[in-house]
């Protein structure tokens, strides 16, 4: 099917590049079949990365297990075109974009004390996500066809490989449905069934305040493995600078000390691994993160610049080739940019109304403070799209700095808040919601140029790919709202506490979010502390009877099932500069560290999450990475073998998706069971067997290490076992 003289290459030169699919040819493309199997590629593949970016603070990209997937499902039902093929990770990558976007911001709501609602999720997203798409419409013909030599789009290249592989075929579907299923099985058994513990720990009594633990699941493996032992290395080394190197250092330090140290509420000596973890690590991994998040924007300038000025001439560039051509080539037809004008346009009377008519609770806050919040989305949106793609170009997805975008979104917005004394706790919620819409819009323009440049490789329609990408948008933000509303509630636990408050006089940072909640038949009072010296952050459920606050209600999202590392950074930062509300010491003591680590020529992003991370995230992490070094040695291949294309990244995907879907299914069976459920359909725990039937071997930390390491071999068998 070649049309040159050479075999087609993805990664030919401009001047010899020609698309797979020559520009004359108009096999089928956007079918019916296609898109409906793209829409429920995006809603699976939208709720795992949900569930795996709250808890491993990390996301990966969908789109070549969406590719293999798509290959095999279709060729069931007959010969399918390399360009429907393509039409289906088009449309579905764009739920793990979106889900990615949303779960590094949205969820902050929470940790500002506003409710997490699913239609104020839903519209966010949906309007983020259709800026991402938009503003990539005149920006394609300049990213995506100019730079063609320069940027590479190393997903979207790959997944073209994967694709033309297909059609000419090849299938690899085999070793991602063996990942599935082990991965499902393993996490079905484990969380589910309860047949060993997920978090296996050892606290060694000759250093106190240490603790060496991993969450052990196939998800964390799976990420591990694709991410590489370099990544994985430097998120586990910031996870053991906090946990077995600070944190013992306090508590030697601190341990002599009969009061409180601030911002901890009881003594060091009395406390342990957690408490040192929440306490005081956390401050300072919040400031590392945001340093090290600013500190590669500053590294990035004069791509942006670049990139700005590039997109701004394409613009131009556009207009005019608008006008003058009457015959478009199939592979050069885009929106035209009044799809864009208008668009935009649309998207800020819709931002403007919801945030006008249907403020999240708690939150209302003034028309022109509304106007100007839709403007900015939409400059934000401009500026990091544009950023994001020629990011993603050069360096790929997975190392696109988004949250650093954010963070600068939300400084520079809460700054002019700041000087306008728009310092209420409802402009902490409008400064989150204009964050989490550039967020979403810069994580989608990512995503949607790999899969721009997919589709320019393979010639493929780029009108169809962007309405494709369009309808992507709409559907998987149905499932990213309730996925996130279910792990809230799924994973939400009420701790006993005794803290005795006056509700009339509450102590400072501590507030009234309801009046009225009724839990397990008795009424209570939900307070929120944010920054208190008398009250740790957190809801808690007040008994006005007894004037004390009994329960600490964990949100799921937030617990140590869902850390949501990112969104709660979100909310440290509006915090600090709003309300001010901050131990800046311990953040400053963050950003040296991460400063420290720039000196030494390491990249200081990898670090400070993974010291912000709890380290049973990164050592669970860190033992993927592990495998692919191992898996990886001697290997005469080794270019194919560590490729995205690999049969270990395979597997490896399918380790993530099958643990991330078995876990979901573990929480809605959980609250079946949950007596506090409003539908309480199935008896409570009623497959929680595994102490039953193993007795104690089922809370065995060294059984469940065994069981990680026989999932471990399996991934190091399928990496070093060729494909058909």
């Amino acid at each position: 099917m070649g049309v040159t003289q050479k075999p087609w290459s993805s990664i030919a030169p401009p001047g010899e590049f020609r698309p797979y699919i020559p520009p004359e040819q108009s096999p089928p493309e956007f079918t019916r079949r296609a898109i409906i199997l793209g829409i429920f590629a995006g809603l699976f593949f939208g709720a795992i990365t949900v569930y795996v970016g709250l808890r491993a603070g990390l996301t990966v990209s969908a789109s070549i297990p969406i590719a293999v997937l798509s290959i095999s499902i279709l060729r069931a039902f007959g010969k399918a075109t390399i360009l429907e093929n393509n039409i289906v990770q088009t449309t579905g990558s764009a739920g793990e974009s979106i889900a990615g976007g949303v779960i590094f911001t949205l969820p902050a709501l929470i940790f500002l004390g506003f409710p997490l609602q699913y239609w104020g999720v839903f519209f966010l997203a949906l309007l983020g996500g259709w800026l991402g798409v938009l503003f990539m419409i005149p920006l394609r013909r300049q990213l995506i066809v100019k730079e063609h030599g320069n940027l590479l789009y190393p997903e979207g290249t790959a997944c073209a490989d994967v694709l033309v592989a297909g059609d000419k075929g090849g299938s690899f579907a085999g070793r991602v449905f063996l990942g599935f299923g082990l991965g499902g099985i393993y996490a079905f058994l484990m969380e589910t069934m309860g047949f060993w513990p997920d978090t296996p720990e050892y606290k060694p009594d000759w250093l106190p305040g240490a603790s060496v633990r991993a969450n052990i699941t196939p998800e964390y493996m799976g990420v591990g493995y694709i991410i590489g032992p370099r990544v994985a290395g430097l998120l586990f080394a910031g996870g053991v600078f906090s946990w077995l190197v600070l944190m013992p250092t306090i508590k030697f330090f601190g341990g002599m000390l009969t009061q409180p140290l601030f911002p901890g509420l009881i003594p060091i000596a009395q406390m342990g691994p957690d408490d040192l973890y929440r306490s005081y690590i956390r401050p300072m991994g919040a400031g590392a993160v945001a340093a090290s998040g600013v500190i590669t924007l500053f590294k990035t300038m004069p791509t942006i610049i670049a990139a700005l000025s590039a997109g701004l001439k394409d613009i131009r560039k556009s207009r005019a080739v608008n006008a003058v051509t009457t015959a478009v080539s199939r592979v050069d037809r885009d929106f035209s940019m009044k799809v864009v004008v208008l668009g935009s346009l649309a998207v800020v009377v819709m931002m403007w109304a919801l945030l006008t008519f249907r403020p999240i609770p708690g939150a209302k806050t003034g028309v022109l403070a509304n106007l100007i919040a839709a403007v900015f989305v939409v400059v934000f949106g401009f500026l990091f799209v544009t950023v994001s793609s020629r990011i993603c170009g050069l360096i790929g997805n997975s190392s696109n700095p988004i949250s650093g975008m954010a963070i600068a979104t939300l400084m520079a917005t809460c700054a002019m808040f700041l000087v306008a004394h728009w310092t209420g706790a409802a402009y902490s919620a409008l400064a989150l919601t204009i964050g989490g819409v550039v967020c979403v819009a810069s994580s989608n323009a990512g995503g949607t140029s790999q899969d721009l440049k997919t589709g320019y490789l393979v010639g493929a329609t780029p009108s169809k790919q962007q309405l494709a990408l369009m309808i992507g948008v709409m559907t998987s933000v149905f499932v990213v709202g309730g996925t996130l509303n279910l792990m809230n509630v799924g994973l939400e636990e009420f701790k006993a506490t005794s803290i005795a408050v006056n509700i009339n006089e509450l102590p400072s940072g501590v507030s009234v979010e309801q009046r009225s909640f009724l839990h397990d038949g008795k009424n209570y009072v939900v307070l929120n502390a944010i920054g208190s010296h008398v009250v740790p952050d957190g809801n808690y459920l007040y008994d006005p009877a007894a004037g004390t606050i009994d329960l600490q209600w964990v949100h799921g999202i937030g617990s140590e099932k869902a850390s949501a590392p990112q969104a709660r950074l979100m909310a440290t930062v509006i915090n600090g500069i709003l309300q001010r509300q901050l131990p800046w010491r311990l953040v400053l003591v963050g950003v040296f560290l991460v400063i420290a680590i720039e000196l030494l020529g390491i990249r200081s992003l990898p670090v400070a999450t993974g010291a912000y991370l709890p380290i049973d995230t990164t050592m669970a992490i860190f033992a993927g990475g592990v495998i692919r070094w191992l898996a990886e040695r001697g290997l005469k291949n080794r270019d194919s073998a560590d490729s995205e294309i690999g049969p270990g990244p395979l597997y490896a995907s399918g380790l993530i998706a099958g643990g991330g879907i078995f876990g979901l299914l573990g929480i809605i069976i959980y609250l079946f069971g949950d007596p506090n459920f409003k539908y309480h359909f199935l008896p409570q725990h009623f497959l929680h067997i595994g102490p039953s039937v193993l007795g104690a071997l089922a809370s065995s930390r060294m059984f469940a290490v065994v069981m990680f390491v026989l999932l471990g071999a399996t991934q190091f068998y399928f990496a070093r076992k060729k494909m058909n």
